[in-house]
């Protein structure tokens, strides 16, 4: 994708600590930030402008591009949302800007870890109902909102416990009995963590790859507790202009590419 000439407005797609952290300094770098998020959890504290809800009470994210006269698109949407990274790739392409996204490195398992890398949930069921030795297994949930018709086909636990749902917002649907619900937003420390899989008698990690520091502790207290994970494998993306893999990296070329384009 070519650089405009004299750009000046950047549509960053947020809602990772990664996103806010460069909303704000890619704007202290005098570049025109609007800051995407969803508004699920919390809304950030930045200086930049800032949207919440979405594109469709705006017409959609093509109209929104068109209508504020953005000049790039920077992902830094989970590595899991693939929805809006392949929505942000179509549009950019209509509307002849250039995409560029933030990928964060995923977690690699250590010769220490008990990895179990699944493409979806009803592979992770034949996984679990598979396993002999995870009879009645505790299982901690951290892969984000569930499907019911998956936590209802959860094992079926004795009356005093239950599988643990883990989001920083309230589940959309009415759990089954045999899963709680934990509110709880990042980053983790390890000692929680681990005091967390204690308490509740862990015996399975469900996670998705999500990679970078914030929540990497669970894995960690999984491994000193010996408790195998259940990863969910991330989805494929839509290819990028410019793809990147740190905040350091990502500001510089941001930073360059708006400076060369004047």
């Amino acid at each position: 994708m070519a650089i405009k000439n004299n750009m000046k407005k950047l549509l960053l797609l947020g809602g990772t600590a990664d996103g806010r952290v460069l909303a704000e300094t890619l704007h202290k770098k005098n570049i025109q930030v609007i800051y995407s998020i969803a508004g699920l959890v919390r809304t950030p504290k930045v200086a930049c402008d800032i949207i919440s809800g979405g594109f469709s009470q705006y017409g959609g994210l093509d109209t929104f591009v068109h209508n504020n006269n953005i000049d790039a698109i920077l992902d830094v949407t989970h590595p899991y949302a693939q929805k809006m990274s392949t929505t942000a790739s179509v549009v950019a392409k209509k509307c002849s800007i250039p995409y560029w996204r933030f990928h964060r490195e995923a977690w690699v398992p250590t010769e220490y870890d008990q990895w179990y890398e699944v493409e979806d949930y009803a592979e992770t069921l034949v996984l679990i109902n598979n396993k002999a030795h995870w009879n009645q297994p505790s299982i901690l949930l951290t892969a984000g909102q569930l499907p019911l018709d998956f936590l209802q086909q959860l094992p079926h636990l004795p009356a005093n416990k239950k599988h643990c749902l883990r989001t920083a917002v309230q589940p959309d649907i009415d759990l089954p009995d045999n899963v709680q619900w934990i509110k709880a937003i990042g980053p983790f420390s390890y000692k929680d963590e681990l005091e967390l899989m204690k308490k509740h008698q862990t015996t399975i990690l469900l996670s998705k790859n999500s990679g970078g520091d914030s929540t990497v502790a669970k894995l960690q207290a999984a491994r000193t507790l010996s408790i195998p994970v259940i990863m969910l494998k991330r989805p494929t993306l839509p290819t990028a202009d410019k793809l990147l893999f740190s905040r350091d990296a990502c500001k510089d070329f941001v930073v360059k590419q708006f400076a060369e384009s004047h």
